[in-house]
């Protein structure tokens, strides 16, 4: 039995089936299928885009994108367009539809409808000659595709125009909220740019203005020292040229920000590498370029002021003291201890009780750094630090030091030595020792606040480990030179004067 009933069958049995495929026309208000008609030809959409353009803008289909499937049938072409009964020409574009008043003709009739029969006698009515000259063809209605008529067009028009609408502005957020978790998947200086804390955070620089201001002073000599190629040339590049070559996917002056963040906030090499996306030992390679690049470029600008200029440039408050040329005193970080007790013994620091590297750092009277010694064993007094610093060198007669009680070195430099006053034999101090004294410690406390900027990279709060000892004096040196591009002048009211 039928699943839609005797009525169904019977009306399923009355169309005559011609094909067992079924192509339909795509174009709307249109109903030829090719199951039932194999008279029509049904022409796929041409390959050129030009023309395939044509034939959607013919069709008028709102959001239509023909596929290899969507036909059209041969009613819609003229018959100049055809070379043969059903393959059309080169560039035949489709032009008769029902908007432009044309209307599709009644298909061919079949066999059984094409011959006269003769009537029925019961059924012929006494005189038909008339009525079959009045008898006209029955024009076909049309009706297209469920899918095409909709009873209110306007309507659904303006709601898929809204809902495109809102799925635009879906999409900018979505192509927004990429881009924020891309930037903050990988770490640099774009992520950090806008803000001027995590600038000092990160890098001790002011601001990324300064920041900014710097990069642009070391670029040139990075791009000469640091040229970047891919790893498929390196080779050849190598054999080629004398310049080092690298290949790393972080821009240079990521690498900058890298380097700084490892100083600064002392983060180890593992959390460096997962935020930058890369491997630990390319940090530590890094690392240890940036620290003989800036090493040397830094060093090699003159830190040692003219006495001309120290004068120049001379605070009111060193009024008393207008000879002095550098103010001097010893800093010491803690170091690993080490397993050889000779060696312990010798960087053991008894006013530490730890084992110790120790420096010599000096400021002119303005505040900037313009010496630095390098890192001795901890057990050194400050004279002996003194005397293989070099600093005595730079001395002359008209040149005078500033210094602390432990400084005993009058008789290793030929100009003045401004030293708070001992106090001998148990004896009460001298009223002008008092004073002096105290004129001295006010201003000497600026090298201990100059020492304490430097200090501030959490890299350096640390026991180092010994096993960066052949770098640490340059990681320090560094450290020293960069205090004078990242921070202002220790005193506000200097910053006039400098």
């Amino acid at each position: 039995m039928s699943l839609f009933g005797n009525k169904a069958g019977k009306r399923l049995k009355l169309q005559h089936q011609e094909k067992k495929t079924s192509l339909h026309c795509c174009v709307p208000l249109c109903t030829n299928s090719s199951r039932y008609n194999s008279i029509l030809s049904f022409h796929r959409f041409p390959v050129d885009e030009e023309v395939k353009s044509v034939w959607t803008a013919k069709i008028r289909r709102e959001d239509f994108s023909p596929t290899d499937g969507t036909r059209v049938c041969s009613v819609h072409f003229l018959p100049g367009d055809f070379v043969g009964p059903r393959r059309l020409k080169k560039g035949a574009v489709p032009c008769l539809f029902a908007w432009n008043k044309f209307s599709i003709p009644t298909p061919r009739l079949n066999v059984w409808q094409r011959h006269p029969r003769p009537p029925t006698p019961e059924l012929l009515p006494a005189d038909t000659s008339e009525e079959e000259d009045s008898v006209q063809p029955m024009e076909v209605t049309v009706t297209d595709h469920d899918y095409c008529v909709t009873p209110n067009t306007s309507v659904v028009v303006y709601e898929l125009t809204r809902e495109n609408e809102k799925l635009r502005e879906k999409i900018e957020q979505l192509q927004h909220q990429l881009e924020s978790l891309q930037l903050r998947s990988t770490f640099g200086l774009q992520r950090i740019a806008g803000s001027d804390e995590d600038i000092r955070f990160y890098t001790r620089f002011a601001s990324y203005k300064s920041f900014l201001a710097f990069w642009k002073q070391v670029e040139p000599a990075a791009n000469t020292k640091f040229v970047r190629i891919s790893s498929a040339n390196a080779a050849s590049a190598n054999a080629a040229s004398g310049i080092p070559h690298r290949a790393t996917k972080l821009l240079l002056v990521d690498e900058l920000l890298l380097f700084l963040m490892y100083l600064s906030v002392g983060l180890p090499l593992r959390d460096l590498a997962n935020r930058f996306s890369i491997h630990r030992t390319t940090v530590s390679r890094i690392i240890t370029s940036w620290t003989h690049f800036l090493y040397h470029l830094l060093g090699s600008i003159r830190l040692w002021i003219p006495p001309e200029d120290v004068k120049a440039h001379l605070p009111p408050e060193f009024a008393a003291f207008p000879d002095t040329q550098v103010i001097l005193d010893c800093t010491e970080i803690c170091c690993q201890t080490p397993s050889s007790l000779l060696l312990h013994s010798e960087v053991y620091s008894s006013y530490k009780s730890h084992t110790t590297f120790k420096a010599m750092i000096g400021i002119a009277p303005h505040g900037p750094i313009t010496f630095v010694s390098p890192l001795y064993a901890g057990s050194m007094s400050d004279r002996e630090i003194f005397k293989l610093s070099g600093i005595t060198k730079c001395l002359t007669p008209e040149m005078a030091i500033m210094v602390d009680k432990g400084f005993l070195v009058d008789n290793l430099v030929a100009g003045k030595v401004y030293r708070p006053a001992f106090l001998v034999k148990n004896t009460q101090m001298a009223k002008e020792d008092v004073q002096r004294t105290q004129s001295i410690a006010r201003l000497r406390v600026h090298v201990e606040r100059c020492i304490r900027r430097v200090k501030e990279n959490k890299q350096f709060e640390k026991v180092i480990p010994l096993s960066i000892s052949g770098s640490i004096d340059q990681l320090f040196s560094v450290a020293c030179l960069l205090v004078n591009y990242q921070y202002g002048p220790l005193v506000k009211a200097w910053a006039t004067q400098q």
